[in-house]
Formats: structure tokens, C-alpha cells, sequence
């Protein structure tokens, strides 16, 4: 069975930073394009950012230069570091894997077949 199981979440202040970490099991790790998506109360789930496997990033406008997503093949674990939060950045954050997935369509929630339970993210003021 594949599981994605993101952890770090939790309630900070603007201006702060927080590391989440999603730990793959279930799958050849090296062989998915990972993404971090979020959802907030009332809202659809949007895409946050992308890692490839060759490395290469994809982020939405709104967390680009304030969030980093990497990834580490030999522990099976994507992370998304996020800095400089803002109260707009209170949803619950998921995981999600797609195998291979090189096309341009990285940002799309359908293209995802795996998925997390997600890990909440709060930022007060």
C-alpha cells in the first residue's frame, strides 16, 4: 500500500518559519514527482509546489520566494520550508505523488494518484 504521511505543522506567527515533511512508503520514490497542495476552511485545495525527479521546482505565485520544496531520495521524504508566513498561509497542507509525471502539468490536482492525510498549518498575527 502506498502511504504519504506529512508531519511538522502547527501553529506559529507571521514572519515564522516551519518545515513540513511528507515520508513515502509503498513506492520507488525516486521514480515520483512529488507536490505539496493546501486547503483552507470554505476553500478548494490549490497547488502549493512541485519537486521533479530530476530536481526541478514548480511553485504558485503566492509562496514563490518565501517557500522551498526539496526532496531526499535516500529517505524517501519530500519537504516543504516555509518562510516568512503569512496568515494566508493557514490551510491544511497535503502530500501527493504522481510516478514520473515530466509534463507541464505539475500544478494539476487530477494528475496526482497518492495522497496524504495532511498536517495543519495555522499562522496567527
Amino acid at each position: 500500500q502506498v502511504q504519504l504521511v506529512e508531519s511538522g505543522g502547527g501553529l506559529v506567527q507571521a514572519g515564522d518559519s516551519l518545515r513540513l515533511s511528507c515520508a513515502a512508503s509503498g513506492l520507488t520514490f525516486s521514480t515520483y514527482t512529488m507536490a505539496w497542495f493546501r486547503q483552507a476552511p470554505g476553500t478548494e485545495r490549490e497547488f502549493v509546489a512541485a519537486i521533479r525527479l530530476s530536481g526541478s521546482t514548480s511553485y504558485a505565485d503566492s509562496v514563490k520566494g518565501r517557500f522551498t520544496v526539496s526532496r531526499d531520495n535516500a529517505k524517501n521524504t519530500v519537504y516543504l520550508q516555509m518562510n516568512s508566513l503569512k496568515l494566508e498561509d493557514t490551510a491544511v497542507y497535503y502530500c501527493a505523488a504522481v510516478a514520473y509525471g515530466m509534463g507541464p502539468y505539475v500544478r494539476e490536482e487530477s494528475r496526482y494518484n497518492y495522497w496524504g492525510q495532511g498536517t495543519q498549518v495555522t499562522v496567527s498575527s
